[in-house]
């Protein structure tokens, strides 16, 4: 079995090493730079995990598997989303990325996981006890899927009309247009001074140092690394609301900050 991922501030990048630790097999982030191809093809088993935007998956996720969608043929998956509070077909939705190629799903969960949108004042950012309550109950449910798992017991989370009719309806129906607008929307304040830490740390390589100021290339993927990462709290992409606090959990106590820091 393999475990791959994409993680934008650290909740699906804990969820992947754990699952995969529970499994007994190892996890990796799409941004590494490592032979997918060969890693893909040597195994039949493979779980994908991925922070689920308003009933979507994310552009790089998305734009990863359209590479390597003709080597999943054939093949066994799990897909694990993480989610705030609902996505109605969060793991579904992956599925529509595979059209014209044969595999088996034999488990797809969604899992809640604290907020990581850090300028939005009706989802405040939570209290390390919150965080501590979404964690346990993480644990509880990554414990009773892998359980369900090695006893060949299937459950499809979001696969059924309801939750694929809520999914479209409640978010994604109107988040393509939204999103388009977004991926050219980074905007950089007077605060910024040029540090470069969110060029560093952009999965997509949207954002460089051009003539003394930051330059989008119109690709972002709307996760909030570098929202939550700039020192000087001077970027906003999507919701440009003032940012106040910033979600940080995990970049020291999940290795976060040296895995972003030091891509290669």
């Amino acid at each position: 079995m393999l475990t791959l991922y994409f993680s934008g501030t650290g909740n699906t990048r804990y969820i992947a090493n754990d699952f995969a630790k529970k499994m007994n097999h190892k996890a990796y982030s799409i941004e590494e730079n490592l032979d997918f191809v060969s890693l893909i093809t040597s195994h039949e088993t493979i779980a994908f995990c991925y922070p689920i935007y308003t009933s979507d998956v994310p552009n790089i996720m998305k734009r990863f598997v359209n590479t390597h969608r003709l080597k999943l043929q054939n093949k066994n998956l799990i897909i694990l989303c993480t989610q705030l509070f609902f996505s109605g077909d969060g793991a579904r939705v992956f599925t529509d990325l595979l059209k014209d190629i044969t595999y088996t799903v034999i488990y797809a969960e969604h899992i809640n996981m604290p907020n990581n949108i850090c300028n939005l004042w009706v989802l405040p950012l939570a209290k390390e006890q919150r965080i501590a309550r979404y964690l346990d109950h993480a644990e509880s449910k990554l414990n009773k899927i892998c359980e369900n798992i090695e006893q060949g017991i299937i459950i499809l989370r979001g696969f059924n009309p309801v939750s694929k009719w809520l999914g479209w309806f409640t978010q994604r129906a109107y988040f393509p247009k939204i999103e388009t607008k977004a991926m050219k929307d980074v905007r950089i304040d007077a605060k910024c001074n040029l540090c470069g830490t969110c060029t560093r740390v952009c999965p997509m390589d949207n954002l460089t140092i051009e003539n003394n100021q930051i330059i989008q290339q119109g690709a972002c993927t709307l996760c909030y690394r570098c929202v939550n990462l700039c020192p000087q709290k001077a970027i906003t992409v999507l919701i440009h609301s003032k940012v106040k606090k910033q979600y940080r959990y995990w970049l020291f106590d999940c290795g976060l900050q040296k895995n972003i820091y030091n891509k290669s």
